[in-house]
C-alpha cells in the first residue's frame, strides 16, 4: 500500500492502536502503563475499567444521538491478543472473551468488531442489517464500526463494507490509496495516502464536506460530525456543531483524535487530553488526565 506523506506524524496514522475512545456519553483513555480510565455515563457499567491491565487499545460503542439512552459498551484489547468488554450486552456485543490473536478492535452500536493477526475479521452483536457479515473478509489491516455498518481497510488500500447502506455509506468499493478509515452514524470517511479525505453517506449536517481538507494524518467520525488531524498537530472538523463538538480549530500539538455522538477528543503530544462538545454526563471532564499512551509507543 502506498504510504502517506505524513512527515514526523507518519506512525500516528496507524489505525490499529487507539488510546482514546469516545462513546455516546462516556470517554475512555488508555494510559502508558496499560491501565484504563473512563469518565461519563456509567448506566450499564461501561466505565468500569479500573481493573483492566496490560491493554494496548480501547474502543467505545457509539449510538445515534437522537436515540442516545446510554446503551453503551467499552472494549479493551490486551497485549496477548485477547479482548475484554464491559457495559450493555443485550445483543451479546460483549461476548468476546473467546477471541484470540486480535490486533485491533472497533465498537459500534450493539456490536464489537475484531481484526485478527491473519487479516481476517470477527464480529459479535446485532446483525439485523448484516453489519456482522465480515467472515469472508481477508487481508484487512484496519476496521471501523458505525451504528449499522462496518468498514474494513485492506492491505492494498481499498475498502470493504457490510451492513446498512440506506444513505450510500457502504459505497466505498471505488476508493483507492486509503490509509485510515472511520465510520459515523450513517457516514463513512477515508484518509487517502496524499493527506486528502473522502466521505460518503448521509450529509444532512455537512459531515461529508471534507473534500477541501489537506495534510491530514488521522480521522474520526461522530454521529453527525467528522474530525481530521493535520500533520502540524492542528485539527479540522465538519458537520453538526450543536454542542460545540466541531470547535477544534484552536487545538495545537494534537497527535490523535476521537469522536463520540456529540463530543470530540484530542490527545496532545504531552499525553494530556482535550475535549469539546456535549458534557451532560461529564464525558468531557478529561483535563486531569495525564500519561495517556502516545501513538507509536
Amino acid at each position: 500500500m502506498e504510504q502517506a506523506n505524513l512527515g514526523f506524524c507518519k506512525e500516528w496514522a496507524s489505525p490499529k492502536h487507539h488510546a482514546i475512545a469516545a462513546g455516546p456519553r462516556h470517554t475512555v483513555g488508555l494510559q502508558s502503563d496499560g491501565t484504563v480510565t473512563a469518565v461519563g455515563d456509567n448506566k450499564y457499567g461501561q466505565c468500569d475499567v479500573s481493573g483492566w491491565r496490560d491493554m494496548v487499545a480501547v474502543a467505545a460503542g457509539n449510538v445515534h444521538m437522537a436515540t442516545n439512552t446510554g446503551n453503551a459498551h467499552t472494549i479493551g484489547l490486551t497485549s496477548d491478543g485477547t479482548v475484554t468488554a464491559v457495559g450493555w450486552n443485550k445483543h451479546d456485543q460483549c461476548n468476546v472473551n473467546d477471541w484470540r490473536n486480535i490486533v485491533a478492535v472497533a465498537a459500534g452500536w450493539r456490536r464489537t468488531v475484531g481484526l485478527t493477526s491473519d487479516g481476517t475479521v470477527v464480529a459479535a452483536g446485532r446483525n439485523n442489517e448484516g453489519q456482522c457479515n465480515v467472515g469472508d473478509w481477508h487481508n484487512i489491516v484496519a476496521v471501523a464500526a458505525g451504528d449499522w455498518h462496518t468498514i474494513g481497510l485492506t492491505s492494498n488500500g481499498t475498502v470493504v463494507a457490510a451492513g446498512n447502506n440506506r444513505y450510500s455509506q457502504c459505497n466505498v468499493s471505488d476508493w483507492r490509496n486509503i490509509v485510515a478509515i472511520a465510520a459515523g452514524y450513517l457516514h463513512t470517511v477515508g484518509l487517502q495516502s496524499d493527506g486528502t479525505v473522502v466521505a460518503v453517506g448521509l450529509n444532512k449536517f455537512d459531515a461529508c464536506d471534507v473534500s477541501g481538507w489537506r495534510g491530514m494524518v488521522a480521522i474520526a467520525a461522530g454521529s453527525y460530525h467528522t474530525v481530521g488531524l493535520q500533520s502540524d498537530g492542528r485539527c479540522a472538523a465538519a458537520g453538526k456543531n450543536e454542542h460545540g463538538q466541531c470547535d477544534v480549530s484552536g487545538w495545537r500539538d494534537i497527535v490523535a483524535v476521537a469522536a463520540g455522538c456529540a463530543h470530540t477528543l484530542g490527545l496532545k503530544s504531552d499525553g494530556t487530553v482535550v475535549a469539546v462538545g456535549d458534557n451532560k454526563y461529564g464525558q468531557c471532564d478529561v483535563s486531569s488526565w495525564h500519561g495517556i499512551l502516545l501513538p507509536g509507543n
